[in-house]
């Protein structure tokens, strides 16, 4: 290849020439095929999201019926793993810890639906958290991408969600604060939710910014209106989880990143100065209009832990739990990872999460520090944090995606190889000019340091 085939290529991963230079039409072909393959996993990625988001029935200025909506989020999960199959026809995986111990999960579902009360409640919830694995496995082979691909359909879907969340409340503000907390009103989400989405939009964006992926251009907007989101829906476990998160990622890379060594001190001083200045306006919004023994109680949620616990089980249901729910004991939502695992799926459910978490930790600790190491730090602490009062990661949920999202920053990075008819893999040095071009040019754009962001 000549020093005329080189092109150049902008942080949108489009293509363009140099004036005078001609583009080879292996790359073209190369580039175009890259590129719709990462929009059909972007597209298979939400509506995974979408099949997460709870439908909360009459929550929306919408008149959408309750069966229309649960027919929408249960229908985008058979869309995504068709969407899934369509990027990956050869059904290669790529092996991994994390996906091993989440098809554990569901192997432990599947052995206890056959001794549920409510069989074919617990068949059908079974066979979708099926589906929603399957489509993880089948998305694998995209983990470890250069350009964090994952990362940043991750970040999309849940940019879009908040998109949702402020048309909502543009349009309909009775609708969008519910005892004073923002919800969605366009499609109904929950106040915790939408907490959830902003958390994660606004710790993703900063650490990127902290490691020189995104413009501050682009991150003061996004932030600032996460930032907002978060606040107007008073969810505690969100901000606390948000702010763990971001000091280990940051703590994470103090050492290599003089950014993140300066936005330490200067959070540290704001921090501070708004506790001196506004002592009594934040003990307001801490407490939510609580009493002290709801604060102790956790909002009410540990008045029926303790029954829960004491709710009396044979060997099996001990071990292995009574199957997939709706997440409620008698009629109370649990809203915690670790006693829904206990219900669900026994004591081999709680050990299986707890593996998964160390599992990304460790991974974690091995990896060198940047950006990769920073953000899946934060999803994994945020996780662990909201596990304690939100349900987790033993069902299809969006935590689940968090970690997953996490565990593909982890993995070893792609190496080009293809498969060929006479020898088992093909390397870099055997490739045809024509394609090596190609994949120079793919890896140029991954390497570009501007991440780029809707």
């Amino acid at each position: 290849m000549t020093a005329r085939s080189v092109v150049t290529i902008t942080s949108v991963a489009v293509y363009r020439p140099r004036p005078g230079y001609p583009v080879p039409g292996s790359l073209a072909h190369a580039t175009a095929g890259k590129l719709r393959a990462q929009r059909r996993v972007g597209l298979a990625w939400g509506l995974l999201v979408l099949n997460v988001l709870t439908f909360d029935a009459g929550g929306s200025f919408l008149p959408i019926p309750a069966a229309m909506g649960q027919v929408i989020q249960q229908g985008a999960l058979p869309l995504s793993l068709i969407l899934a199959l369509s990027v990956n026809r050869k059904l290669l995986v790529r092996p991994n810890i994390f996906l091993l111990l989440v098809s554990l999960l569901l192997a432990g579902a599947i052995l206890t639906s056959l001794n549920a009360a409510d069989i074919h409640e617990t068949a059908y919830r079974t066979f979708r958290l099926a589906e929603f694995v399957v489509a993880l496995w089948l998305l694998s082979p995209y983990w470890g991408e250069r350009d964090m691909l994952l990362v940043r359909c991750h970040l999309k879907a849940m940019i879009v969600v908040l998109v949702s969340v402020i048309i909502g409340l543009a349009v309909s503000p009775g609708h969008a604060i519910v005892a004073g907390r923002l919800a969605g009103a366009l499609w109904p989400i929950p106040p915790t939710q939408v907490a959830h989405y902003a958390a994660v939009t606004f710790g993703l964006v900063i650490v990127l910014w902290l490691c020189g992926r995104i413009n501050g251009r682009v991150v003061l907007p996004i932030s600032a209106v996460a930032g907002i989101i978060l606040l107007m829906t008073a969810t505690r476990t969100a901000l606390i989880g948000m702010i763990a998160g971001l000091v280990i990622a940051g703590l994470s890379l103090v050492a290599a990143e003089a950014r993140a060594r300066k936005l330490f001190a200067f959070t540290g001083i704001a921090a501070i100065a708004v506790a001196a200045a506004f002592p009594a306006a934040i003990t307001s919004w801490l407490a939510r209009g609580e009493n002290l023994q709801l604060l102790t109680s956790l909002s009410g949620r540990t008045s029926f832990w303790g029954p829960l616990l004491a709710f009396p089980r044979n060997n099996f249901q001990e071990i292995f739990g009574f199957g997939l729910s709706n997440g409620s004991f008698n009629g109370n939502p649990i809203d915690s990872n670790w006693l829904i695992s206990y219900q669900e799926q026994g004591l081999f459910g709680v050990a299986v999460c707890v593996a998964i978490l160390i599992c990304l930790f460790v991974a974690a600790y091995f990896q060198p520090p940047g950006v990769r190491r920073a953000l899946a730090l934060f999803l994994v602490t945020y996780c662990l944090i909201a596990s304690f009062t939100e349900v987790g990661f033993t069902d299809a949920s969006t935590y689940m995606l968090d970690l997953t999202v996490a565990a593909s920053l982890l993995v070893p990075p792609v190496i080009s190889r293809r498969r060929t008819r006479g020898s088992k893999w093909l390397d870099r040095a055997h490739m045809p000019t024509s394609q090596l071009a190609g994949e120079n040019a793919i890896a140029a754009d991954a390497d570009h340091p501007n991440l780029p962001i809707p």
